[in-house]
């Protein structure tokens, strides 16, 4: 069968001599044309033409070989007629740039994001080994350690060859010249051998260090050794005051360091905890612990190993308690990553479909492209031009526009990185220290290059036709399965993109509109944390409050000023524990915890300020921060789990283990209190009264004012400077906190949107491409159906046909992956559902409009073609 192949390709060859001497001169004639609308001269247009059709051809290619620079020189001519070719092209040339450009710039700027997140390698030595250990419990979202505890546990241990602790990260003053507020985090002295860090300069905690009374000393971090002590190698042994208290430096952690939890530390200290004091069977220290486990030891067998000591902790809880705590042995970066790397995954997945999706425009592209150069590629290997010679030729082209792709794709990267840096959360851990990778960008690109030269030497690659030498264009239908494969998949991967984009959309609006149950306009926030210098009593510390709210009630254009130790809705706020509230006739629960119960010191205005309206018995009133009672208002749905059925007015309840009881004076609408999403927590607020024990040193101070917040925001600043300059405040509005909690959904609805229209617009494209190319193919025969008597609207039928195919196909499978891709979704969403009927619907139909349109711009168009040209278009 080949050898006949062979024989009727040789005798077209021959019997179409002249023919071929015709089809060169026209084809010669039109390279000549072209030239001249490009600014040459007759002669210089024909001279090129025929360099470009005959010259680097097989006749002189062999002499071209023995010449010094051969392959420069051919290069450069390959070059020199590709960038003709593109001129000629607009369309094509712009629209492959652009889809390369988008691919490489989105995958290189997501990839850059989550690099940090995913694979970034932790800066501790064999962190692989490095776990976070402890008991869960609905008190602390964390795994935590209670202080007896834990030194059973540090003593019995046998799965760890190191075991450490460290008791949190909170504010510190260094109060030498120019006073600063600082972070300061609390450590064991085997913290830092457990990790596997030294001193960059000087030494580690001693023992003795790490005791109570012992000598006080400190680890300061890189960034304050360099931005406050302009990086000063006599810093080792020097006295800084901390607190008021003189501390001696021992060393300067390295630049890589950071704390396993993440949080920013600028000096660390010992925790010095009275072990002895610890060991009894109820402390209350709360602790985090660390662990580096032996060689060939898991989390999952280190776990199984503790069970025994988890066991004894477990039976000096509470028999309330126990069926709620657990045992929870997890690697570092499992817990430092929990809360975005799903976010981090859905990003990667997202752009890595663009990228798919860019790659299958360019290959479709470049195959349309191949195709319809088949008679010139004949033309050529007729010449005598080698398939090698061919090959370089296309490859060149592929090159060209693969490296501007490239380029532009490198710039785009960089927008790109920016606008998603400024638009995502500051809760997403390392994005400050994202960068372009090199790496990144290089694996894109060769994939991008790879994907677009692999199909553009597909058509050199083959032998051409014969058919091809004696017609102006052919109806070659090679390969055409495979781009409409691609098209195919194109609208599927954009349905699964689409689908996850809608839902996260809905759940950010469900998000935005549910009622918070306070009022967020024209309030405005002071957030004032008092150092221990100065104000190292609860006396000292009420009265710079009770003084800041008397000055802050006579600025203009305030109506109610109130102050508490936190703020609904971001769900930082004291908690106690449900059956531990003690009432008349009620008794523990030995069911477990029964939840967590939300409370707050507030004024008296706290409710007017916030507009939370009272169900039962009346706000708090000024008269009353005076009075020796104690009193509270209740939550409408704690009131209805304490005293269901019952008028909770007037009622005694002792919260959690105090001795102190208090009087129940009304019951407030129930707020949004543990974040957006969260659950709410049935809640109780305690009257602040003008007494030391019910002051701390931070506190919110809140404004209702009819003035706008810029010009209100510099009177506050000066009425507290005029108290304590020194005090710093951070002022915003109640609409910017509630904002800056929907930042990780804002975040991820409008990443994945951006990539699921960005991912619709390339298979559109590619679906237009696609029948646009049919229809053009297909010129002669609709000129013959219209002769015989087609109307536009069997025309328009014909050419539509094979759109609508492909989008339903293309649809129908998209549709079905997407309903088990969104499941993985199902902990992002708010309120609804990962196959929510609306939202699904609203993506197919999306897609099927604009999908259509796409299709029916060329059937339109070829609907309007002249039978008389079209039958002579060959």
């Amino acid at each position: 069968m080949m050898f006949s192949w062979w024989h009727r390709w040789r005798a077209a060859r021959r019997n179409s001599k002249s023919q071929l001497e015709e089809e060169l001169a026209f084809h010669v004639e039109q390279m000549v044309e072209a030239n001249i609308a490009a600014g040459m001269t007759p002669e210089a247009a024909q001279r090129q033409a025929r360099i470009d059709f005959g010259s680097v051809e097989g006749t002189r290619e062999s002499t071209y070989r023995q010449r010094p620079g051969w392959l420069f020189e051919t290069f450069c001519q390959d070059a020199r007629y590709a960038l003709r070719g593109f001129r000629r092209n607009p369309a094509f040339t712009a629209t492959v740039i652009a889809t390369l450009a988008l691919g490489i710039g989105a995958t290189t700027a997501v990839f850059s994001v989550v690099d940090p997140i995913l694979f970034r390698p932790l800066p501790y030595p064999h962190a692989d080994r490095l776990v976070s250990v402890g008991l869960t419990a609905p008190i602390l979202p964390e795994e935590f350690m209670l202080g007896g505890s834990y030194y059973v546990w540090r003593d019995n241990q046998k799965p760890f060859e190191a075991f450490t602790s460290e008791t949190g990260v909170s504010e510190c003053d260094l109060t030498e010249h120019n006073p600063a507020r600082i972070s300061c985090a609390r450590v064991e002295a085997s913290f830092l051998p457990t990790l596997g860090i030294a001193p960059m300069m000087g030494r580690n905690f001693l023992p003795e260090e790490d005791r109570p009374n012992g000598p006080r000393a400190a680890l300061i971090s890189y960034g304050l050794w360099q931005a406050r002590y302009g990086s000063d190698p006599t810093i080792l042994n020097r006295l800084i005051t901390i607190d008021g208290t003189p501390t001696r430096v021992v060393g300067v952690l390295p630049k890589s360091f950071e704390m396993p939890t993440l949080e920013q530390a600028d000096i660390v200290v010992p925790q010095a905890l009275d072990e002895a004091a610890e060991r009894k069977e109820s402390p209350d220290s709360v602790m985090y612990a660390f662990a580096r486990l032996k060689p060939g030891i898991s989390a999952a067998q280190a776990s199984a190993a503790l069970d025994p000591v988890f066991q004894y902790s477990l039976s000096l809880a509470p028999a309330a308690f126990r069926k709620e705590v657990h045992l929870r042995v997890r690697s570092l970066r499992d817990r430092q990553m929990q809360d975005v790397r799903l976010t981090a995954w859905v990003l990667l997945g997202a752009v890595l479909a663009v990228l798919l999706i860019a790659c299958g425009n360019v290959a479709s592209l470049m195959m349309a492209r191949g195709a319809s150069r088949e008679r010139e590629l004949a033309v050529r290997s007729a010449l005598g031009a080698s398939r090698g010679r061919l090959v370089r030729q296309t490859l060149t082209e592929a090159l060209l526009l693969s490296f501007s792709g490239a380029a532009l794709g490198w710039f785009l990267a960089e927008l790109l990185l920016h606008f998603f840096v400024a638009l995502a959360p500051a809760a997403i851990p390392f994005l400050d220290k994202a960068r372009l990778d090199l790496r990144i960008a290089g694996f894109t690109i060769l994939l991008a290059c790879l994907c677009g030269a692999a199909f553009g030497i597909l058509a050199a690659i083959q032998r051409p036709r014969p058919i091809a030498l004696v017609a102006r264009s052919t109806n070659s239908g090679g390969h055409a399965w495979l781009r409409r494969s691609m098209v195919i998949a194109q609208i599927a991967v954009s349905m699964i993109l689409l689908s996850a984009s809608t839902l996260l959309v809905r759940s950010f609006w469900n998000l935005h509109t549910q009622n918070l149950g306070i009022h967020t306009h024209a309030i405005l926030t002071a957030n004032i944390a008092l150092g221990r210098q100065g104000y190292d009593t609860a006396q000292k510390q009420m009265q710079f409050f009770t003084q800041a709210e008397a000055a802050l009630r006579r600025l203009p254009g305030v109506t109610a000023v109130a102050i508490s130790d936190s703020l609904p809705p971001a769900g930082q706020h004291r908690e106690s524990i449900l059956n531990r509230m003690i009432s008349p006739g009620r008794q523990e629960s030995s069911n477990g915890t029964g939840g967590m119960v939300a409370w707050r010191w507030v004024t008296p205005q706290y409710f007017h300020a916030l507009e939370i309206p009272m169900e039962e018995g009346q706000a708090f009133t000024e008269e009353q921060r005076t009075s020796a009672e104690h009193l509270l208002i209740l939550s409408k749905l704690l009131a209805s789990r304490l005293f269901p059925g019952k008028n909770p007015i007037g009622q005694q309840i002792r919260p959690g283990l105090e001795d102190s009881t208090y009087t129940v004076v009304g019951v407030a609408a129930n707020v949004k209190n543990s974040g957006l999403t969260g659950d709410d927590e049935p809640e109780y607020y305690r009257l602040r009264r003008n007494t030391s024990e019910d002051w701390g040193p931070s506190s919110v101070l809140i404004l209702e004012a009819s003035l706008p917040a810029q010009s209100l925001a510099p009177w506050i600043r000066s009425e507290i400077a005029h108290i304590d300059p020194t005090v710093p405040v951070e002022i915003e509005t109640m609409k910017e906190r509630v904002s800056k909690l929907a930042d990780g959904p804002r975040f991820e609805a409008a990443l994945l949107g951006f990539f699921s229209f960005t991912g619709l617009a390339m298979a559109v494209v590619g679906l237009y491409g696609l029948t646009a190319y049919i229809a053009q193919r297909r010129t002669q025969e609709i000129g013959v159906r219209m002769a015989l008597g087609a109307d536009r609207g069997n025309i328009l039928r014909l050419v539509a046909w094979e759109g609508v195919r492909l989008i339903a196909i293309g649809g129908a499978i998209g549709l079905a992956a997407a309903l088990a891709a969104t499941e993985l979704l199902r902990s992002l969403l708010f309120e609804i559902s990962p196959r929510d009927p609306a939202a699904l619907l609203g993506s197919v139909l999306l897609l099927a409009f604009v999908a259509l349109v796409a299709t029916l711009l060329p059937a339109r168009k070829a609907m309007r073609v002249d039978p008389g040209v079209a039958l002579r278009c060959e």
